[in-house]
């Protein structure tokens, strides 16, 4: 799930556009038979403390410890197996802060096909490292003063290669989907899911996989309190555009939902709700010292709002036979050390 910079239209009512592409639940399950074998079948987290702390059996999905330190490897392995022959010969060409630009390296390299990734000269030093690790050339640009997503366009006309956009495209979707398809294969229907929220392909990913798998599920996403595009566009019916958020969120500080994910997002998500920038460090705090696991600030967007969603009405799932089973993504554990010890330090 990363920052989004292109501005569409602000007018993006149904009557005035055409319907686009939508990925279905069937997507995900097709998805999942391609990355088998591929992607790391990640584990799911629980902690007694978390259970007793919250009234709950949390069950946390650790997509931080897939391949490349994020979810994002799902829908971009996904969508590059997909490529014909002579798409694969001139490459591709990709936008992120850091995730998907990792992803999409290595996927190219997986796959022998040349990545070129547009990435902020803000990211972090260990993604921007990683993705030349990887073997792609980096591009970079200023997050507020330049459009990433128009010199990505640039590169794909000029240099013939294809475009593998970071949310909002049905294989990524169908890709990203796959993460809760495992969890809910793995430990059965849920009450409750909490899923992190940037451009949305997570989510609209993670909402098919319910509707297969464990359709009575209410499924929330969570975004930076900062950059509150989402729960803005829920709100309005259509896509909202906001100026670029400054949140510790890097990988969410997005500024509009994408044209396939808002629709499956409006359709099928209980709400979308938003936590504040210190409510993450908490979380990263918490991973460390009780899951013995290190999370970016992104990838605890799900567990910092299911844990405000409980604190703030401890019944809402409660089924009063059980405690509410509740599913939670991490979204991604790539920080780097120092930026790590500042936050949680307090720094």
């Amino acid at each position: 799930m990363n920052a989004e910079s292109a501005d569409p239209p602000t007018d993006l009512s149904p009557p005035e556009l055409p319907t686009p592409e939508l990925p279905t639940a069937q997507d995900v399950l097709a998805a999942a038979e391609i990355l088998r074998g591929t992607a790391h079948r990640t584990p799911v987290l629980t902690s007694r403390l978390t259970d007793a702390e919250l009234g709950a059996s949390v069950f946390v999905k650790a997509e931080n410890l897939q391949r490349t330190g994020s979810f994002k490897f799902r829908g971009a392995f996904h969508t590059l197996s997909r490529l014909g022959p002579e798409q694969r010969r001139a490459g591709v060409v990709a936008f992120s802060s850091g995730n998907h630009a990792q992803a999409v390296a290595l996927a190219a390299q997986l796959l022998g096909i040349p990545a070129a990734i547009v990435m902020p000269t803000d990211a972090p030093a260990s993604k921007l490292a990683a993705t030349r690790g990887y073997g792609a050339e980096v591009v970079p640009y200023d997050r507020y003063t330049e459009d990433r997503a128009a010199i990505a366009a640039d590169l794909a006309d000029r240099r013939g290669l294809t475009l593998v956009p970071p949310y909002d495209h049905p294989h990524v979707i169908a890709g990203q989907g796959t993460a809760v398809h495992e969890l809910l294969s793995d430990h059965g229907p849920l009450d409750a899911l909490f899923v992190c929220l940037g451009g949305g392909g997570l989510l609209s990913g993670s909402l098919l996989a319910v509707q297969a798998l464990s359709p009575g599920t209410a499924v929330f996403g969570v975004e930076p309190e900062a950059g509150d595009d989402a729960r803005q566009s829920l709100r309005a019916g259509r896509i909202v555009t906001i100026d670029q958020p400054r949140t510790i969120a890097d990988g969410a500080a997005t500024t509009h939902l994408g044209d396939r994910t808002f629709p499956i997002i409006a359709e099928h998500v209980e709400d979308v709700l938003t936590v504040p920038d210190e409510a993450l460090v908490d979380g990263m705090r918490l991973f460390a010292s009780r899951y013995k696991v290190l999370v970016e600030p992104t990838g605890v967007l799900a567990f910092a709002g299911m844990r405000a969603a409980l604190a703030a009405d401890p019944q809402r799932f409660g089924t009063g036979a059980r405690p509410p089973r509740i599913g939670v993504t991490v979204s991604g554990g790539n920080v780097d050390l120092d930026r790590f010890a500042a936050l949680v330090g307090g720094a």
